[in-house]
């Protein structure tokens, strides 16, 4: 999708402001429990696993595998380009989270389930949006 096109962006609060704003530092910020260690996605101010609110966001490396995709051929919004991809992203180092988003920077067609991917980010006004990009042979060392 091109960098241009204005999407619609959420509206932060304290809950999921880090990990909309992260990006602004390059990071993928996904909450984690300060007690138990659970990754907790989307942004939560308590555990689901052991009901604590010692909850605080964490910076995970934004690696991940493409757990599902879907090409989009539908124009939801007059402007928006079509077709996109809509992915879930198994993230590598929060065990149990995917972060929905879209696969960018290849021909749609090419994206398939399995597919290594790292995380970039695309700023509108105060949001930095996750989106990912696929890595692999052509594009050296992964994780580069």
């Amino acid at each position: 999708m091109p960098a241009d096109w204005q999407r619609m962006l959420p509206q932060l609060d304290q809950d999921n402001r880090d990990f909309w704003t992260g990006g602004e530092h390059g990071e993928l910020r996904i909450r984690k429990c300060g007690d138990c260690e659970t990754y907790i996605h989307p942004p939560r101010p308590v555990c689901h696993k052991c009901l604590s609110d010692n909850v605080v966001a964490a910076a995970v490396s934004g690696l991940g595998t493409v757990d599902t995709c879907v090409i989009n051929y539908q124009q939801w919004m007059p402007d928006m380009p079509v077709p996109f991809v809509v992915a879930r992203i198994a993230l590598d180092d929060a065990p149990g989270i995917y972060v929905t988003s879209n696969v960018i920077g290849c021909p749609v067609e090419s994206v398939q389930l399995g597919d290594r991917v790292r995380v970039t980010f695309l700023n509108q006004e105060e949001v930095w949006i996750p989106l990912f990009e696929k890595i692999g042979s052509d594009d050296g060392p992964e994780g580069n």
